[in-house]
């Protein structure tokens, strides 16, 4: 027994109004209605075809994404029926229809991101988690609230989205950056067989744009360790995190706010970069002792006292840290007439920079820094002998 779908209209019972788009499934003789929402005039029906047509320019954007919709449906629909037909039993219309709403109803753009942010936060990766949420909101605000179909993702789609964001004025690497979080977002449906590739992002920016460099020279570490700050003690706390930072290769704030006091051992920090999981060692040197016994966490467990009040809403006592770094390192910038705005990423860049710079091979700087292409929780560093890691920071440190 065939199943079929029609594409059928249903005047509205007010002249002059519009009526509306419903799908017909029959199967053993059995018919049921799906009622679509979607709303065309009678003169944008072709009765004799069964489909909708363009009648006036007016109305040719609206109609425009009503056919899109009917093409999607229709193609979800079949799908399922031949899931169905594949069935080892027999089945009835209401199956069909049933599965086809709970898809519909389940697996629109805003609902499929929620889900996946959802994921991350469960999971404990809140960065991602507001990665996904500042493109949820940006993509939300230029469907002006409305949510969008996974099978209507399209290239055409996508190429409005991104002259949307160029309108507003964000930079080239910002628009990418909120296309590739969707790209990924769409990867992660069609792993889920919720769509087919349309390949919706070909013909946007996806790439990265050079920017201004944000490492600063050798000398200018040196001013910044040396200024004079005496005076200003929330200054002078903020300038030496940011020499800790830099201390210990360019450590990310993140790894810095939790490392343990039990992480060193043996005259050894062993921590886990956040961000990978790679399992990173650092020899203590002075200037990192001499960091740490300036700024003592009292009993904390927690090495440095970045996050005051342990086991109490960490992640927000981190991003507020990092707000407040980042302020005074603004501050500290303009007071000692810097070439760039500092920040607790400059510190990771610059020692990379001037690592490459005094011929450190790049293989050591990127194990040094932890850099890891395949994201994935590592428990043990074993590409580079620690020693030279170590030689590389001491070659550094010695300019100081």
């Amino acid at each position: 027994m065939i199943t079929s779908v029609k594409v059928k209209f249903r005047p509205s019972t007010v002249v002059g109004r519009p009526g509306t788009i419903i799908y017909l499934v029959t199967r053993h003789r059995i018919a049921k209605q799906i009622n679509t929402g979607c709303k065309v005039f009678p003169s944008e029906w072709d009765e004799k075809q069964s489909k909708i047509i363009l009648s006036s320019k007016e109305r040719s954007g609206v109609v425009k994404k009503v056919i899109q919709r009917v093409h999607c449906d229709l193609e979800k629909l079949n799908f399922l029926i031949s899931k169905f037909d594949n069935l080892p039993c027999d089945y009835a219309v209401d199956e069909v229809i049933s599965e086809f709403k709970r898809i519909v109803r389940e697996y629109t753009l805003f609902k499929f991101m929620a889900k996946m942010i959802a994921e991350q936060r469960k999971s404990n990766h809140e960065g991602t988690a507001r990665n996904y949420q500042a493109t949820l909101n940006s993509f939300r605000q230029f469907r002006g609230g409305e949510d969008v179909f996974l099978d209507m993702f399209d290239s055409r789609l996508m190429a409005e989205y991104q002259n949307y964001l160029k309108s507003t004025g964000i930079a080239l690497n910002s628009i990418s950056f909120y296309m590739r979080i969707l790209r990924a977002v769409y990867a992660r449906a069609l792993d889920n067989g919720l769509t087919t590739d349309r390949k919706p992002f070909r013909y946007v920016f996806t790439g990265s744009e050079k920017t201004r460099k944000r490492a600063i020279s050798i000398d200018y570490i040196r001013q910044i360790r040396h200024f004079d700050l005496h005076r200003r003690p929330r200054l002078a706390y903020t300038r030496d995190i940011f020499m800790f930072l830099f201390f210990c290769r360019g450590m990310s704030f993140i790894d810095a706010a939790f490392l343990k006091k039990t992480d060193i051992q043996d005259g050894v920090i062993s921590y886990h970069r956040h961000k990978t999981g790679q399992l990173l060692r650092i020899r203590m040197v002075s200037e990192i002792e001499e960091i740490i016994k300036r700024y003592p966490s009292g009993n904390s467990t927690y090495l440095l006292p970045i996050i005051s009040n342990p086991g109490v809403n960490e992640r927000i006592q981190y991003e507020s840290a990092l707000r407040r770094m980042n302020k005074n390192l603004k501050v500290i910038s303009v007071l000692a007439d810097l070439p760039v705005q500092l920040t607790t990423y400059v510190s990771r860049h610059a020692w990379a920079t001037i690592a490459k710079n005094k011929d450190v091979p790049l293989n050591v700087i990127s194990d040094a820094l932890g850099h890891d292409s395949v994201m994935t929780t590592r428990i043990y560093l074993d590409s580079i002998d620690a020693a030279k890691i170590d030689n590389a920071n001491d070659l550094i440190i010695n300019d100081l």
